[in-house]
């Protein structure tokens, strides 16, 4: 009976923690960011909730998180989808910019404990680490599928540098500060949160 509630309490609060992120992704896309010269945009704190369900509970908890929010994304981001002809534009744009690139946010939590035990590192560092790899996702997308978009006379890679480095360097930022703030005002390794 213990374990049974035990992964009801995962499930629930890897649930709280997946609306809680869709809502500051929502959130944050309703903010215009001038500063973006080519566009983009970034989340206020919005992949903190998933890295911390990957770090209290687990990759294999974190990746089912993360694949939830990678979901919603994909169900946001529809319109993407019809710029796109061909099947492997669509696997492209499928697995670059929405089941990897959000999926990986379920690795937050790699570091736990190989740091000796400093939280607010493991998380910053795991943190870190998920925003390049979905920064590398969106990378090979923009030089792939959105190559069209690029302006004329610019090379198709700096493009994507510029436009995929511009808002993931401010999510980076963003993110790790909010795993350090984390880290050092919650003990995560407490047996309930919510």
């Amino acid at each position: 009976m213990k374990k049974s509630l035990n992964k009801t309490h995962v499930l629930a609060e890897s649930a709280i923690m997946v609306a809680l992120s869709i809502a500051i992704f929502l959130v944050s896309d309703m903010i215009p960011w001038p500063f973006l010269i080519y566009g983009g945009s970034f989340s206020l704190f919005g992949q903190v909730p998933i890295i911390i369900v990957s770090y209290r509970h687990g990759i294999k908890n974190g990746l089912a998180a993360s694949l939830a929010l990678a979901i919603f994304e994909m169900i946001m981001g529809y319109k993407n989808f019809t710029y796109v002809t061909g099947l492997a534009a669509y696997l492209t744009v499928l697995l670059a910019d929405y089941v990897v690139a959000f999926g990986c946010l379920g690795l937050g939590g790699m570091f736990k404990g190989r740091l000796g035990g400093k939280q607010s590192a493991e998380l910053a560092l795991g943190g870190a680490v998920v925003c390049v790899i979905r920064f590398i996702c969106h990378y090979i997308s923009g030089i792939t599928i959105w190559k069209g978009y690029c302006p004329d006379g610019m090379a198709v890679e700096l493009y994507s540098l510029l436009y995929n480095g511009s808002y993931m360097s401010v999510e980076l930022i963003l993110t790790v500060i909010g795993l350090v703030a984390v880290g050092k005002f919650i003990n995560l390794d407490k047996k309930k949160l919510v």
